[in-house]
Formats: C-alpha cells, sequence, structure tokens
C-alpha cells in the first residue's frame, strides 16, 4: 500500500481525488498543525545555528585573548604595569600587550557602575590585555615568572569562559535537534489524527467504492495524496512566515544584545526550504500508515 501511496505523486489521479472531500475540518487541522510546527521548526533551527556560531565566535575571541589585572598600591602600580608589559613582550607566544587606558576600563565598568563612577579615585587593578600568536604562551610558565617579578599580577587566559560556552552551544544544538524531533513527532500525531477522521468519515464511501472494485491502493492513494499536499501548503506558509519574522529581528550590528542576529547565515537558509519538504514526508508516511490500518479495520 506504501508503494502505491508513492505512485500517487508520478500523476494525477482525478478519479482517486475525489474520494477524500476536498473542505471540512481535517483540512484546515492539517494545515494549521503544518504551518504552525513548520514556523516553530523554523525558529528551534535559527536558535540552534545562532547560539552555535555565537558560542564558536566568543570562543575564538577568548582562545586568542588573555586579561593580566595587576592589584598594588597606587604608588606601585604604574611599576609593576611597566614590568609585566616588558616580561610579556619577551614572552614567547605573545604577539602584543597593552595597558587599557582609563577611558577603556571606564567604559568596561560602565554598564555595571554608571558613567559617573569616579574611576581615578578608586582601588582599580590595571588591566592588560594580551594578544596570543601561533600555539600561544605556556600560562603556567607565565604565571610563575609574574609571581616573581610581578606579585600584584593575575593571568586569566579565559578558559574558565571558554569551556562553558563550548558545553552550552553543543546543549543548544542538542536541545534544536530534540525540538525538530518533537514537532516532526506532532505534526505526525496530528497528520493521523486527522486522516483518521476522514477515513472514518468516508467509510461508507468507501465500502461503496470497495463494491464497484477500488482496491485499497487506490483508495489509500486518494488520501495519502491530498493529506501530504495539505501538509506541504501548510508548511510552506509556516516557514516562510518564520523566515519573514526573523528577517524582522534585529540584526547582531544593530544591537550587541543575546539574541540579535537571530537569522539564519548564508547557505543556512537552505533549512528553512527543506522544513517543507521534510514536513510533507511526514505527513506521508503518517497517512500512509494510518489509511493502511483503518482501511483493514474497515473490512
Amino acid at each position: 500500500m506504501i508503494r502505491d501511496s508513492l505512485g500517487a505523486f508520478t500523476g494525477s489521479d482525478t478519479g482517486a481525488d475525489r474520494v477524500v472531500p476536498p473542505t471540512g475540518f481535517t483540512a484546515s487541522l492539517t494545515l494549521f498543525a503544518a504551518g504552525a510546527m513548520a514556523f516553530l521548526a523554523v525558529f528551534a533551527l535559527a536558535l540552534s545555528l545562532a547560539a552555535g556560531r555565537l558560542a564558536t565566535s566568543w570562543g575564538e575571541e577568548l582562545a586568542r585573548a588573555s586579561t593580566l589585572r595587576i592589584s598594588a598600591p597606587a604608588g606601585q602600580q604604574a611599576q609593576q604595569t611597566d614590568a609585566a608589559l616588558r616580561l610579556l613582550q619577551q614572552t614567547p607566544g605573545v604577539a602584543s600587550a597593552r595597558a587599557l587606558s582609563e577611558e577603556e576600563q571606564q567604559a568596561l565598568l560602565e554598564p555595571w557602575f554608571g558613567p559617573d563612577l569616579p574611576l581615578a579615585d578608586l582601588p582599580v587593578p590595571q588591566l592588560i590585555e594580551i594578544i596570543e600568536q601561533g600555539e600561544g604562551f605556556d600560562p603556567a610558565g607565565l604565571r610563575l615568572r609574574l609571581q616573581a617579578e610581578v606579585p600584584g599580577a593575575v593571568l586569566d587566559d579565559h578558559t574558565r569562559w571558554r569551556r562553558p560556552l563550548v558545553a552550552a552551544a553543543g546543549k543548544l544544538r542538542l536541545l534544536g535537534a530534540v525540538s525538530i524531533l518533537l514537532i516532526a513527532g506532532a505534526v505526525a500525531a496530528m497528520v493521523t489524527l486527522a486522516a483518521n477522521a476522514a477515513l472514518a468519515a468516508n467509510a461508507q464511501v468507501i465500502a461503496v467504492l470497495r463494491l464497484v472494485g477500488a482496491t485499497d491502493g487506490l483508495i489509500a492513494r486518494a488520501f495519502v495524496r491530498r493529506f501530504t499536499l495539505r501538509a506541504l501548503g501548510g508548511a510552506a506558509l509556516g516557514a516562510a512566515a518564520g523566515s519573514g519574522a526573523l528577517l524582522l529581528l534585529p540584526s547582531a550590528e544593530e544591537t550587541a544584545g543575546f539574541l540579535t542576529g537571530l537569522a539564519f547565515v548564508g547557505w543556512h537558509w537552505v533549512f528553512p526550504l527543506l522544513v517543507p519538504l521534510l514536513t510533507a514526508a511526514v505527513a506521508f508516511a503518517a497517512t500512509a500508515i494510518a489509511a493502511r490500518r483503518v482501511l483493514g479495520d474497515l473490512r
């Protein structure tokens, strides 16, 4: 029967199409379920891919940069800063090292303490930005040298920040995959319910068709074709609406929020195009299985 259903898409069978009523609540249910699930699938894919891009970007930036924090009395901070810069210039794997200006440190603290923070009057540590090159430097060896020559220096190689990002990206990708599977399951369940309802409503028509010689393959082909096309149309509308909604969201260049850039980039725009096809495939399989079971019960 499933093989016969596949033949429904090799050509138009108007006689079989008339078996299934073109309107009714099953049509609306299938269109709505497919459209809603496709809309959610597009957002689940976009969120998963955007989270992966964000984690990769932040991880690469953190992997090539480190921070040296110097906490010392006011009279010694400038001296220790100069000593740290000289030491870093002699360290293999360090491309550049520079002390952040007072304005830059003010900008870093402004989101937490406001623009009027009297930085000059507070014992704020001096920050030094370190950019790595090649294989990078040896953090353990650099810490030992800093401990001996710059006792007020604390090295942060951002390892504790990179690991949670990588772990979070992996979990978000897994969550996206699970969401897609759940959405596919919901589509299959809704289409199965709609197909069962349509088959049950047409039980007398099916009995008459059998009396005049119609095979179960012809009847199943009619239901599979109609419900698959309904799911395909609804999913196409839902995927288009989801893609349009993503385009209306702020881009990553407009604001630095966590959920900016929640859109497909480059070849990833292929995924919304695949959503209707996958939805149609799920609807095809669900309807074929439901038709086989219900037609067997109606014998």
